[in-house]
């Protein structure tokens, strides 16, 4: 009787799936290259940078005695230091993917975000994130019309409640 420890390599069983290397996934788009990779990096370092800049004018305040600027310098130093981690070791990793139709729905989703920053200070935060909520479930995330309105509703209704009513979080508003 052999040791199964010294077997070779075995085919997998009907409860074993292939090796991920030797899987086709033919619902992702082909890989970008080295170039996208170091290129995404670049642009995640220079939000990093852009963040920590503008946290630091914010004012950092103490450890014992935080200032508005000290989170988010904190999470911009973390960007800074992950995207130059991806700066050096991006050119052998292969999970950018080139734009396609469906990279639409992420410039879709930024641009609503956009928005919602825009008409945050004009008219409050509930119709821009009702509308917000209601278009990344709806358009997005393909949801139903039914879903999408009672949990935009739900969400909204929740943030109110959370942000304004427990933790009394000036948010500009319309109620």
């Amino acid at each position: 009787m052999s040791d199964p420890l010294e077997a070779g390599p075995r085919e997998p069983g009907p409860l074993q799936s292939a090796p991920p290397e030797e899987v086709a996934d033919e619902s992702r788009p082909p890989h970008a290259g080295p170039v996208s990779q170091i290129a995404a990096a670049l642009a995640a370092l220079a939000v990093g940078v852009a963040g920590a800049i503008g946290s630091v004018a914010l004012g950092l305040g103490r450890l014992t005695q935080p200032g508005p600027g000290l989170w988010p310098f904190a999470i911009s130093v973390v960007i800074v230091v992950l995207s130059a981690v991806l700066v050096v070791t991006g050119r052998k990793l292969e999970d950018t993917e080139r734009f396609s139709k469906a990279s639409l729905l992420t410039a879709g989703g930024l641009v609503t975000l956009i928005l919602l920053a825009w008409l945050l200070p004009l008219i409050g935060f509930e119709i821009p994130s009702l509308l917000l909520v209601f278009v990344w479930l709806r358009w997005l995330g393909k949801e139903s019309w039914r879903t999408s309105i009672v949990v935009s509703v739900v969400t909204v209704a929740a943030f109110y409640l959370l942000f304004v009513v427990l933790l009394q979080v000036p948010l500009p508003r319309l109620i």
